[in-house]
Order: structure tokens, then sequence, then C-alpha cells
């Protein structure tokens, strides 16, 4: 129950006997208000019913606790940060003169700079008890936001329905999302229509495998991903699987379903080549030599192993390319859309002018039958092609970034403004009519989600390129981290930008305090948990651009640790109260990428608050002692890279939306709660 509260904000029904709980209600209403939370009337209304509720309301407020990170303790290296932080040489001395009080036996470590050997540094020298002794209570502000948490149906009825929002999500999920619908599919059993999502499809089926059902395939490459799936493998196929034995009831599901794709479209044998080593690897699992009835399934194994000869599409274009006849390659093109769609950049750089009007003839044929998140990313792509990025940012399906200068020619004006018409009367046909339109304004800047891998698990956050708007006189980030075997150093540093990205100073274990941030002071290990603290006071620094990063120093990924978070709390100065204090969390997101430098969000100073703009990006940084120093140049190209994007936003979508405004229509109010809903429009509505 805790993950279905914290995933959808509804609180499934209590099967409790009925009753007098309406002191229990009370004391829950009163627990979620110190962690920022509501219950609705209704949920409120549920729990006084009850007779004996306190376990159903502990489940409750430890759900949302655990959302905004409240579920640990955040323990600062300074107990009365931030006041008391002292001069960073200043706190390093007063560490050597301790260590040399102390007679530390291998002090020649120090004498080399190693600060990790003096006793007093990294290590919490306090209990939370007596930190929490320093801090006044946090006065309650008007400007609080409270998220309220409404009544859902019953367990089952809520299980189902996540695992039919996850399922039939237009877009691919995070690797989170990912595993909760493998773990909701063994529960459910159910199978929707339709799964839009190539890999949400295989994790349905691999829990039919398990059941002994037949899988629902239509591509030889839905197969693929299902034995990889199955296996414990890359569902994506982007790393190689190491495929398990597969029973003999589960080869027989695994080679009938290879074996009807390829004799409805014999074609379709094209798209083993792309994975071929994963192919001849699955033949070894499944032996197929071994079942004569399913000739059509061998042959997919022939053209693995190169005894059967067979171009694939993608063979027949590189050809056109090749020969330079960019018309042929879109005909190519033409019979997979999707293909078509992704490539039109290639063909306009490719092609002459002449070559344009084929090029829009043959979108404009391919359009209806192209899912409706793969015209949008197109119609994103295009706006940002008439001149060079300010730098080329690419992210993976972990979020690891890879950064380089936009080299490419911009495109023709008039070619991209043909395209971008037909992609956008594709996409108005598919929206829903209504009469009148309204959009909550601080949706208007965040990014259509089109796909989840572009976003983490977590609350209050939002797809990369999304901003939005944040006040409060103080901007405070932190960070935690729970090692699991091996000793591990995050450091949270914060990063001080010009107006042109210029660097203009840092806040970090380097350098306690500028420009009025400070910082909590380093932790070194996280055997028990750790957290650091930055503070940023609004009226203090004079940057325009603060970006907050967590380096992996040494030890453990952020992929490997137990649990890692990062998030960032806003409040007045009057309101006092303790470093961590859930009420005031506005965002906090789980850190699982590759790379060894996480940059969640980026802030820029306007008016009298900030404007966040979420990056969910991973440096691969340095295997070991990754600081803010040495990472300063790839650091002001991605946020250049980023901010001058232009992303496919709600105010883009609600713009398309009223172009096909009708008196008959129906109202409709645009939140995120049904953003998804309208994605999903987009993608159902083809032909």
């Amino acid at each position: 129950m805790l993950t279905l509260i914290r995933r959808t904000l509804r609180v499934p029904l209590s099967t409790g006997a009925a009753g007098d709980g309406r002191a229990a209600a009370r004391q829950l209403d009163s627990a979620l208000l110190q962690v920022g939370f509501k219950a609705s009337k209704e949920l409120l209304g549920h729990v006084e019913g009850l007779a004996q509720p306190t376990a159903y309301a502990k489940t409750i407020v430890d759900a949302v606790r655990g959302l905004v990170g409240d579920d640990v303790e955040h323990n600062p290296y300074f107990k009365d940060f931030p006041h008391g932080v002292p001069d960073t040489i200043e706190f390093w001395a007063d560490c050597v003169r301790d260590a040399l009080a102390r007679r530390v036996p291998d002090f020649h470590e120090i004498g080399r700079g190693n600060l990790l050997a003096l006793p007093r540094y990294g290590r919490v020298q306090h209990t939370y008890e007596e930190m929490l002794g320093a801090h006044d209570e946090l006065l309650p502000s008007i400007k609080d936001h409270l998220t309220v948490l409404q009544l859902g149906g019953t367990l089952e009825e809520e299980t189902r329905r996540l695992f039919l929002e996850l399922a039939t999500s237009p877009t691919p999920l995070n690797e989170a999302d990912l595993t909760l619908l493998a773990e909701l599919a063994e529960q459910t059993g159910e199978l929707p229509d339709p799964i839009p999502v190539r890999e949400n499809r295989a994790v349905i089926n691999a829990a039919r495998l398990a059941r002994g059902a037949a899988p629902v395939v239509d591509t030889v490459t839905d197969v693929l991903r299902l034995a990889c799936q199955a296996s414990g493998g890359d569902v994506t196929l982007l790393e190689p699987a190491r495929l398990r034995s597969f029973r003999r009831p589960e080869r027989r599901l695994l080679l009938a379903a290879l074996d009807s794709t390829v004799e409805e479209s014999p074609g379709k044998l094209g798209d083993v080549l792309k994975h071929r080593e994963q192919w001849k690897r699955l033949g070894e699992r499944l032996h197929p030599h071994e079942h004569e009835q399913w000739p059509h399934a061998q042959d997919v194994f022939a053209v693995a192993r190169k005894q059967k000869t067979v171009r694939s599409l993608a063979g027949r274009v590189e050809i056109a390319f090749q020969d330079n006849d960019i018309r042929k390659a879109a005909e190519i093109l033409s019979t997979a859309p999707g293909m078509l769609v992704r490539q039109v950049d290639r063909l306009l750089r490719h092609g002459t002018k002449e070559d344009v009007p084929h090029i829009v003839d043959a979108i404009s044929k391919a359009a209806p039958e192209t899912s409706g998140r793969v015209l949008c990313s197109l119609l994103e792509h295009l706006e940002n092609r008439t001149a060079p990025d300010a730098a080329r940012v690419f992210a993976n399906r972990s979020r690891r970034a890879w950064i380089t200068e936009d080299s490419r020619p911009p495109l023709d004006q008039e070619a991209v403004e043909s395209i971008t018409a037909v992609l956008e009367d594709e996409i108005v046909r598919r929206l829903p009519e209504v009469s009148e339109l309204t959009v909550d304004p601080d949706l208007l800047d965040v990014t259509v989600p089109l796909s989840g891998k572009a976003s983490e698990e977590g609350f209050g956050v939002l797809p990369r390129g999304s901003r939005t708007w944040v006040e409060g006189e103080l901007l405070r980030f932190f960070t935690y981290w729970r090692q699991t075997e091996m000793r591990t150093d995050y450091d949270l540093t914060a990063a001080l930008l010009g107006p042109d990205l210029d660097f203009q100073g840092h806040v970090s274990w380097t350098n306690y305090h500028h420009d009025g941030a400070y910082y909590s002071g380093d932790l070194t290990d996280a055997s028990e948990g750790a957290a650091e603290f930055i503070d940023i006071p609004r009226d203090a620094s004079t940057s325009r651009f603060v970006v907050p990063q967590v380096n992996v120093y040494s030890g453990e990924g952020f992929n490997e640790v137990a649990e890692s978070m990062f998030g960032f709390m806003t409040r007045d100065r009057d309101q006092r109260g303790k470093p961590f204090e859930p009420s005031t969390v506005r965002a906090r997101s789980a850190m699982r990428g590759t790379g060894r430098v996480a940059l969640p969000v980026v802030f820029e100073r306007a008016g009298d608050g900030w404007v966040a703009t979420w990056l969910h990006l991973y440096l691969r940084g340095a295997s070991w002692g990754n600081r803010i120093e040495t990472n300063r140049g790839v650091l002001r190209e991605t946020i250049a890279g980023v901010l001058s994007r232009k992303y496919f936003t709600v105010a883009r979508l609600a713009e398309l939306i009223r172009r096909k405004s009708n008196q008959d229509g129906a109202k409709l109010h645009l939140t995120l709660d049904n953003l998804l809903d309208i994605t999903a429009s987009v993608d159902n509505a083809r032909p």
C-alpha cells in the first residue's frame, strides 16, 4: 500500500470494522500537515468511521514521509547549520590541531593532504537528538504548500488502476516504473489493450510466460525483448542480456510466437540483423532445430547465423543514401512510418531543395500511422534545427549525458515549416474537441512527458526541460545517501554562474561559504546514512544561475548504493526550524543514474524568486575524486545546451488544442493529472 499511495496520492479503502475513529482522524490530519500534506474530506471521513484506524493511519503517514524523504535522519556535520559554519581553512586547521592533540599514529598521512585521516573530519560529532535540540521549531507560513491525499477504491481496485496506468502508458517508463509494472503484472494476470510501448508489452508478456500463457507479439523483436525480460536482462536491448535456460513449455511458447509472426510477415526477418548476437544466444537456449513444426522460427536463427540472407530495411535505406538517392530512401522508409519520421533530419540534410516536396509528401502519408509521441518529438526537434544549438546534449536511458558542439548545418526554414505544418495538422486531428480550455499557469512551461526516462522517481519532480517557479527567501538543497558495502563519500556542491554562465564561485567541501551561500559540512561515510545541505539566500547571493550537483568522490555509484536522493526546500528566514523540515520540501528525486556526477536541476534568479529547470542528467565523471573544480567546463556546456533548447511544453500543446475548439466540444481544464490522458489520446487516435 505504501507504493500505491506514493505513486498515485490515493489511499486504498480500509477493510477494518466500523466504529468511532474521530480521534485518530484528527491525529492523522495533524501528522500529515507536519509533512506538507492534507487528507481530503472523504479520506478523513473514512478514517473517522473505522473502529481501529491506528495502523491504517500510520501507513498513510509513513507513505508520505517516504515520499518527501522524511523516513530517514538528516543529520548535518555542523549541528547548528546554517549557523556556526566556520571558515574552510579555519575548520581544517582545527581538525589538524585535534589530530595533534590525540597523537594520531598515522599522522604522516595528513601531511600528504589526506583529510580522511583526520579523526574529526567527515564524521558527525553529535547525535541526531542533539542536533534537533539545537534548533527552534519551524514557524508556519501562509506560503506553505499542501498536497492533498484522496480516498481511492479497494486495494485490489487501486492496484489494477495503477497497473493499467503503467501498462497503457503512451510513453516509455523509467526503470523504477518498469520494475513496478513487472510486480503488478505478476499479481493481476491481465492483458490490457492497447499496450503502446514495446518495453511494457515485454514486461507483461514475461508475466504471461511464467503462467504458461501465450505471449502477444507482432514483431520478432518483441520475442527477443520478452526473453531478455524473463531472464532479468535489459528489456530495452541496449545492453546484452545473459539469457537463462528456458523450460520446455516456455521454449514452445516462444518458438510458436516467432513462427506465427514470421509466417504472417516474412519481411520482419530483416529485424533480426540489428540484434544478431543476442539472437544467436537465444537460439542456444531454445533449440529450434528440435522443432520441425515451426520452420519460420528456424528461419529467424538461420538469419542470425548468416545461413540465410535477408536484406534489412535499414540496409536498403543505407544503400539509397550511399547512392545519394534521397527520394529512393524516403520511398523505402515509407513502408516503416516510425522509422521515416525518425530519419527526417537526415533526409533534409542530404536532400536538395527539389527533394523537399517528396520528403514532405512521404511524411504526410506516414504521419497518420505514426505514434503520437514520435510526432511530438519530431515537432520539438525541428523547432531547434533552424539555428545551431549552444551545445548538443544527449542522454541515454540511464540519463547519462554526452555533450558535444553542434556541427550540423541548420535545416532550411521553409522545409522545416512545411513539415511542421503536416505534424501539427495530424496532432490536432487526434486531439479532443473543446469548447473552452483552461490551463493552470504553473503548468505552461512544463514539458509534455514524451518519455518517462527523462525524469526520476520522486515527489514534485517534472520531466527534463520543465520550468517551474520557486518562491521563498531561502533555497536549501539536500542530499542523502546510504552505502551498501563500500565506504562511500558523496559531495553536495553548488556552482554559482553569471548571466553568460561564467563561473563566479562555488560552495562545497573545499569552500564552505561564498557570496552568502553556506555548506553544512562534509560527511565521508554513509554506513548509517549521511546528509549534506547547502543554503542559498535569495537576497545574499548575486549569481544569476545556481547549479546544485552531487559528486561521487569515492565508493559506490548512484545505482549501487542502498539509497540516494536529492531535493530542495524553500522557507522564509523567520521560519527558523531544523535543517530538514518535510513540510518545506518542494521536490525530492531519487538518484539512480550511471554517471558519477548528478545534475538534477538548475535555478535561475528571477524577480523575487527562482525559476527551476529540471535536468535529470548524469555526467560520466572520474572513478575517484570528482569535484566542481574539475568539471566546470562540461558543466557550462551542459547547462547552456539544456537552457537554450525549445521543448514541447504544455503551452505548445494548449495552442494546438485551441486550434480544434468547437462550440459543441467539452470544457477541458488541463492539469498534471490529465496531461498523460491527453498524450495518450494523441497516441491512440491513429486510424
